[in-house]
């Protein structure tokens, strides 16, 4: 399976898939000028600047202006915002199937502390699950999936060690936050051991870089 992950982690979150798709746009138009001329459409899943950065959407926008954006409801207006021209975006409902004939988009629920999305994205007879940013897979079943970009923010053991330690400190701890709002490693694996095939390829996404 052809991807790149161009950045994934809490300073910034983007893959793009076959050349093709750009899922999240957290990073600076810089890390994407090796790749953005290729691109057929940008899947965006929510707010946080770490996915969603204005600057380098204004400027794809710019720079491609056939460019398209797809979204669930609650990023129509920000990228409008960007200066993306509403005939560009693409406005996808959860659970519903969207054909542009290189390629089929599914977006999926997913839960954060804001409105969120995954996609399910297949070309041809290759199937990929990209899920990050959520507190749970509840209910997700992807069955022997080619790619799974799955979010593994932290591990349930070292993230309590490392609450104690903050605490002590009297540090703010990150991990409080953490335990509501990502997936744990655990979690994901999980979730892999349950749907994986023997021919299926995983990659841990946005796990937490500890700067303790």
């Amino acid at each position: 399976m052809n991807y790149k992950i161009i950045s994934s982690s809490s300073t910034g979150n983007a893959v793009i898939i076959k050349d093709i798709i750009l899922v999240d746009c957290g990073v600076s138009f810089k890390k994407l000028e090796k790749y953005y001329k290729e691109l057929k459409i940008v899947l965006l899943t929510h707010i946080h600047t770490d996915h969603f950065k204005k600057e380098t959407l204004k400027k794809l926008a710019q720079e491609r202006p056939t460019l398209r954006f797809a979204c669930c409801q609650w990023l129509l207006k920000p990228l409008i915002e960007c200066g993306v021209s509403r005939s560009n975006i693409d406005v996808l409902e959860i659970g519903k199937k969207y054909d542009y004939r290189l390629f089929k988009v599914v977006p999926i629920k997913l839960y954060h502390d804001v409105p969120q999305c995954g996609y399910r994205i297949m070309f041809d007879n290759k199937k990929i699950l990209y899920a990050t940013d959520t507190r749970t897979l509840e209910g997700i079943i992807a069955k022997n999936y080619d790619l799974y970009l799955i979010e593994g923010n932290y591990d349930e053991y070292e993230i309590q060690e490392r609450i104690k330690i903050k605490q002590q400190k009297g540090m703010y701890a990150y991990e409080f936050r953490a335990k509501d709002t990502h997936l744990s490693k655990q979690q994901a694996t999980n979730f892999l051991l349950e749907n994986m095939g023997d021919n299926s390829e995983y990659v841990f996404m946005h796990q937490h870089i500890e700067r303790i």
